[in-house]
Formats: C-alpha cells, sequence, structure tokens
C-alpha cells in the first residue's frame, strides 16, 4: 500500500492579552511571536523538501488563528489552503471565560465536572479523535492523488483535536492531564500511513526557539 504522511501542525501563539479560554470564538488573531512560529514552520517544510519532498496538500481548520499559521506555508510551498471544519477546536463549556480557580468553584459549573474521562464539560475526546483521523485520511487520499508514494500533506488544527487524534492513532486512552500533552505551539505531530492505517507517529517543535515566554492559556 502506498505511505503517506500527514502532518497535524498546532497553530502559533495568540495575542490574548485577557487569557480567556478562547476556543472556537472568531478573529482570535496570532500574536506577533505566533506569526514568527508560523514563518519557521514555513521554512521548516522548504528546507526539508530537497530530503523528503514538500507537502502537496495543505488544510486548516477554520478558525482564524489557524488560517493564519497555514499561510506562511501555503506561500513558501504554492499550495491552496483548504478549509475542513472537521479539524476546529473543541468544544468547551468554559468558552470566553478565564480558566481560574474562583470561576470553576461556582456552583453552576459543577454539573459539567461530572466525568472528567469523557469529558463533561465539552465534546467528548472520542468523538474529536474520530473527526481529526477521519480528515486526515482524506488528506491522505488527496495528498496521494497528487503527489503518489511518499506524499505528504498538512492539517493546521488546535492542541486538544490534535492530541486526541494522536492518542487514537497510538491505541491510548483518550482521557489524561491536560498538563502533559505533548503538542506545543507551532509544532507538528506527523501519522505515517500505509493505506488508511496510521504505522506510525512521530513528533517535532520546529518553532522551539520561540516557545520560552509563549502563551500558556489552557485549551488554546
Amino acid at each position: 500500500m502506498p505511505r503517506v504522511t500527514v502532518h497535524l501542525l498546532r497553530h502559533g501563539e495568540v495575542f490574548n492579552p485577557d487569557a480567556v479560554l478562547y476556543g472556537r470564538l472568531p478573529n482570535f488573531h496570532l500574536s506577533e511571536r505566533g506569526r514568527a512560529m508560523a514563518d519557521l514552520v514555513a521554512e521548516h517544510f522548504a528546507a526539508a523538501a530537497d530530503d523528503a519532498g514538500a507537502p502537496v496538500y495543505l488544510v486548516a481548520s477554520p478558525l482564524t488563528r489557524a488560517q493564519e499559521t497555514a499561510q506562511p506555508t501555503a506561500v513558501a510551498l504554492g499550495l491552496e489552503i483548504v478549509t475542513d471544519p472537521r479539524i476546529i477546536e473543541a468544544e468547551n463549556h468554559f468558552e470566553g471565560m478565564k480558566v481560574r480557580k474562583s470561576e470553576l468553584i461556582k456552583p453552576r459549573h459543577w454539573r459539567y465536572f461530572l466525568n472528567p474521562l469523557r469529558p463533561s464539560w465539552g465534546e467528548p475526546y472520542a468523538a474529536q479523535a474520530q473527526r481529526m483521523l477521519a480528515a486526515a485520511r482524506d488528506a491522505r487520499r488527496r495528498a496521494w492523488e497528487i503527489g503518489g508514494d511518499g506524499a505528504q500533506a498538512v492539517m493546521v488544527s488546535h492542541q486538544l483535536p490534535i492530541w486526541a487524534a494522536r492518542r487514537s492513532a497510538e491505541g491510548k486512552r483518550l482521557w489524561h492531564d491536560p498538563r502533559n500533552r505533548e503538542c506545543t505551539l507551532a509544532s507538528l505531530t506527523t501519522l505515517t500511513f500505509d493505506g488508511d492505517d496510521v504505522v506510525d507517529v512521530s513528533y517535532r517543535e520546529p518553532a522551539a526557539v520561540l516557545l520560552p515566554g509563549a502563551a500558556t492559556t489552557p485549551g488554546a
């Protein structure tokens, strides 16, 4: 079966001076650091093209921060950005709020903590993994149609959906400690497909030099 790699790219840092959990809210743009992160990712793909070839298909979440992260890669590789709503951020009851203890302990939120394994405060992890992997398989097929065996695709998405997809692809339980996610800003979680099956998962941080001091708002 043909092998194709699909890179799940988390967006860069967002300008969020109020430190809210912005979730699916519109018009949250990349910060200056975030734009620099996106540029480094584009440079990474362009530099790797001589050895492994360049991605031939580029998909992004409809949210502003994902579209802006995809733009430098689109320019560098001469690709169109295809928007896929399946790779959007997870739904979350706390969207738009400042997630801090004084807010979380309010009685009106208690019912959302009944089942942290699902989780009960937002979109189920299983649903996120399912939609992300379905989108990744479609991206794999489209990349193969364009570039054949060994082709690459990029999907620009968000931390939690990427992490849920990775854990599902690795056959691991989906519930987890959010503090332990290996999915930093502008990182690449790469799925290698043999046909429709994921046979390898790898991880890189092309913008690692810009991570010190970057925003760490939960759920971003």
